[in-house]
């Protein structure tokens, strides 16, 4: 069997092409459409020429959502008289919707059935 010669996928002048319009600042997928090549093959043949900078990734930023779980676990073992540890797999969601039911129904209980004070039967 004839060993064959390797084919190379990018010429000396198509890698200079290449990395004179990424260096110009035209985007890898624009680069690959014009050359009939793929984007991640324009990538890594950028990367290994030492040209290419990865864009930087948005930072997310902290989201200020109210209390956070383990302040509504505590007003809720305020207001129920059961111990709520098996609670902190629940999601905030749940947590805030049962904080809200017993409050409901705090408040209705109240409403529904005043507690009098009581006399002073001494007297």
């Amino acid at each position: 069997m004839a060993a064959t010669a390797k084919t190379p996928n990018y010429t000396p002048e198509l890698t200079a092409q290449i990395v004179q319009d990424y260096e110009a600042g035209k985007d890898v997928e624009t680069i690959a459409e014009a050359i009939g090549k793929s984007v991640r093959s324009v990538r890594s043949k950028l990367v290994r020429e030492g040209v290419y900078v990865a864009a930087e990734k948005p930072v997310k930023a902290a989201k200020a959502e109210g209390p956070t779980k383990k302040e509504m676990l505590r007003e809720l073992e305020e207001l129920a008289s059961f111990d709520v540890e098996g609670f902190m797999g629940a999601t905030k969601e749940a947590i805030g919707a049962l904080i809200s039911f017993l409050r409901e129904q705090g408040a209705e209980t109240v409403a529904a059935d005043p507690v009098e004070p009581e006399l002073d039967k001494a007297a």
